[in-house]
């Protein structure tokens, strides 16, 4: 067995996750209630107002919901990048026998759901969709198994947190190669320039947070411009920045402990608002039991666990990996089918995919739905491996009781 170890920064990680899940699904849910109000075509319209500027043959102006697409959830992928990092330096990454079963499960758990969706849409105009269902979302998946409170063990939060976080950069990469639109290399060689110069900046030893963000914001501008999504300068800047020893006083450290509440609490939060406003029609409702929308839904809920649960399975089995402390096939079971919510970056994908269209609008909805029965399924089987022991107690305590006075 692997002994697993808490650490501060970790904790912190895991505490605002989970608690940003909570306010994520309270924001997917007021979303929902709001476009179909009413006035839900007022609150829809409002995503697709225009803000930014035109300076000769400089373009700078989209939409709101490009903005908090393209723009703010490039923070959100800052803070995902810079927990990689730390897991790779420092964290449960950084020894192979501890990256080796998280790295296993995420791959299956990512290849899996891919190959359920294509299979179902091969030949499709939605095919393209295959990467909506790849993702974990790391915010939900903590969010839920937080109800479970400190029965379940700290082993279980670690490998579930552990292979999210590889099961993001999967689906980064993927991002990066297949939702690429309107490519242009001179812009991308460009903006690879920038990050060179950033990473000359860090063999440097410059610790200056300005002397990164500033180009960073170029950089991201040219990746804007390039066609390969804009949020992915948000990875490569977190590469970039200084690492050092992970104590409090380097740049990535800082940037991660500044970016938590704001990403979780406010930037989340306001990319659900955007993207999960459906007004439900007869037109939509129709769409739901498609090729696409199965592929989906099937693909969260069955190619998600039997992805990961397999790959763990044959890894272990050819001692390519271990178990974690305290952590039975069960236990991977369950988490499996937590990894099946794939909320934030399933809609993202989707957007990539889709734009905004009516199969984009019953693809967020087969997500949603194929996320809640996944992290229902899978807090219930883990709900019967850890059941509440002081509800247990109570119980049997007000038994004894009626025993005595009858």
């Amino acid at each position: 067995m692997i002994k697993t170890k808490l650490t501060a920064l970790f904790l912190e990680f895991f505490n605002s996750e989970r608690s940003s899940g909570i306010v994520l699904l309270t924001s997917a849910i007021t979303a929902m209630l709001i476009a179909n109000a009413a006035y839900g075509n007022v609150f829809l319209d409002f995503w697709h107002i225009e803000v930014g500027f035109t300076l000769g043959s400089f373009h700078l102006k989209h939409s709101l919901l490009h903005w908090v697409n393209d723009g703010l959830m490039t923070l959100f992928f800052l803070l995902i990048g810079l927990e990689i990092e730390r897991e790779l330096y420092m964290g449960e990454l950084s020894d192979l026998k501890n990256a080796s079963l998280p790295l296993f499960a995420a791959v299956g758990g990512m290849v899996t759901p891919a190959l359920i969706f294509f299979s179902l849409n091969y030949g499709q105009p939605t095919q393209n969709g295959f990467g909506i269902p790849m993702a974990t979302d790391i915010a939900f998946a903590l969010g839920a198994l937080a109800l479970l409170g400190r029965r379940v063990p700290a082993s279980i939060k670690i490998f579930l947190t552990a292979f999210a976080i590889v099961d993001d950069l999967g689906a980064m990469a993927v991002i990066a190669l297949f939702y690429a639109d309107g490519f242009s290399l001179s812009y991308l060689l460009l903006a690879l320039a920038v990050y060179i110069f950033l990473l000359f900046l860090n063999r440097l030893g410059v610790n200056s947070i300005p002397a990164y963000l500033l180009p960073g914001l170029l950089m991201w501008y040219l990746m804007l411009q390039s066609g390969v999504h804009a949020t992915i300068a948000g990875v490569l800047l977190a590469f970039a920045l200084p690492f050092r020893d992970g104590s409090p006083s380097s740049p990535s450290h800082k940037i991660q402990h500044f970016l938590h509440k704001p990403v979780s609490f406010l930037i989340m939060p306001i990319f659900a608002l955007a993207n999960t406003g459906i007004a439900l029609s007869v037109n939509l409702l129709q769409m739901i039991f498609t090729l696409n929308t199965m592929g989906i839904f099937w693909g969260l809920v069955i190619g998600k666990p039997l992805g990961i649960i397999a790959a763990s399975f044959l890894a272990v089995k050819l001692r390519l990996a271990k178990l974690p402390e305290k952590i039975g096939w069960e236990d991977l079971l369950g988490t499996g089918f937590l990894g099946g919510i794939g909320f934030t970056m399933s809609i993202f994908i989707t957007i990539l995919a889709f734009g905004e269209t009516d199969i984009s609008q019953s693809s967020k909805l087969a997500i949603i739905f194929g996320s809640l029965v996944s992290g229902s399924v899978g807090l219930w089987i883990l709900h019967r491996r850890y059941p509440d022991l002081s509800i247990k107690r109570s119980r049997h305590d007000q038994n004894r009781h009626r025993r005595r006075a009858g």
